[in-house]
């Protein structure tokens, strides 16, 4: 059995002038494959490590205030280092229990508005699972585009579940048939979701209708007209 651990630090700050609360999350888990290390604050994300191109990234939008966090990848890799001396040890100790397991709710939905002949992005959304990780695979038309997708990093919940976001890069062309399928330890069989190019074409039934009604109408003022006019040349 796989062991997934996780350290969750929830730190709990009051603004004394404001009377605001503020939540300072760090988060630092490992597994046999998987390994992450992020910092968040009021449910955003701060910083977060990149241990394959060996670097913190800071993930404030580019209008805050500059800010920097020193030091904060070398802690990362520490951290990192202690938790998987940890799993090792617990490993042990939990070899034999049933590990608590949520399956991953999921969707499938463009990124924007969508328009023939775009670039557009696909996103298959794994909501509320536990406990990491999902494995995800694409298909176009039945083909298999898996490896043109990326995988996002892991986003808790309160309930401390899991979501992950896959992304797909597609330019839609009509009839096109999408489907991201996620597999996950707690799901007896994978779950497939369908999403297909399909663009309605705006409705010309009610301006039809505007039409005929507007030049029925002319032709009734025309006729009244004609018939009024020629009642009083009579007269």
């Amino acid at each position: 059995m796989k062991l997934f651990l996780i350290f969750f630090t929830l730190m709990c700050v009051r603004d004394t002038e404001s009377q605001f609360k503020h939540h300072e999350l760090q988060i630092i888990e490992c597994s046999e494959k998987n390994k992450e290390y992020m910092l968040g604050a009021d449910g955003d994300e701060r910083f977060y490590a990149d241990f394959e191109k060996k670097k913190g990234v800071i993930m404030l939008p580019p209008f805050a205030d500059p800010i920097g966090f020193p030091g904060f990848y070398e802690s990362a890799e520490a951290n990192l280092a202690t938790c998987q001396q940890n799993l090792k040890l617990l490993t042990k100790d939990f070899k034999d229990r049933p590990v608590p397991q949520d399956a991953p709710q999921s969707s499938i939905y463009p990124k924007q508005k969508m328009q023939l002949g775009s670039e557009n992005m696909l996103i298959c959304h794994s909501a509320r699972f536990f406990p990491p990780p999902v494995t995800v695979r694409w298909t176009k038309n039945s083909v298999d585009v898996t490896e043109q997708s990326t995988l996002s990093r892991y986003y808790p919940n309160k309930d401390k579940t899991y979501n992950q976001f896959s992304h797909l890069p597609f330019t839609p062309q009509e009839g096109d048939v999408y489907t991201c399928t996620v597999e996950h330890k707690a799901l007896e069989t994978p779950n497939t979701k369908t999403w297909e190019v399909d663009v309605e074409l705006p409705s010309v039934g009610p301006s039809v209708v505007c039409g005929v009604g507007l030049a029925v109408g002319l032709l009734g003022v025309a006729t009244g007209t004609f018939f009024l006019v020629k009642g009083n040349r009579c007269n």
